[in-house]
């Protein structure tokens, strides 16, 4: 299809150039903003010799940057970590000790009593007799 619009404009263009007196035009210059950077590098402070001369430097600071940076953020996540072991550690003392008190309410007398009666086994009414040896009965 093509790019019309722009076919026509520039026909205009040359049309009316031949028609009239072909007029030169002025290419403006854009004037370079004034600032502290720009007076730095061309008003010889830091001339670009110099400037080009530096960039191994500004590069191994940036290196140095970055590593700073990832160094912080593996310190960030270990930091984190630790505290996330540290509530896991807390969570099993705490099902450690819920544990602990059952088994010591379980071990019990009564508790071991009433789980025997369920099994059918029935507790002695009687002490126990003492079994007495003398010396001589046991050769």
């Amino acid at each position: 299809m093509g790019n019309q619009f722009r076919n026509s404009k520039t026909e205009e263009k040359i049309e009316s150039q031949v028609d009239d007196e072909v007029i030169p035009e002025v290419i403006e210059k854009a004037e370079i903003p004034r600032n502290f950077f720009t007076l730095m590098f061309t008003e010889g402070v830091i001339s670009k010799q110099a400037a080009t001369d530096m960039l191994p430097f500004i590069i191994f600071i940036a290196f140095l940057g970055m590593i700073y940076i990832g160094n912080r953020h593996l310190a960030e996540n270990n930091i984190r970590d630790i505290d996330k072991l540290g509530k896991q550690v807390k969570e099993l003392s705490w099902d450690f000790k819920t544990l602990k008190a059952d088994l010591m309410l379980k071990s019990t007398q009564t508790e071991v009593a009433k789980e025997v009666d369920t099994l059918g086994l029935m507790e002695p009414n009687e002490p126990p007799k003492k079994i007495v040896i003398t010396e001589g009965e046991f050769k």
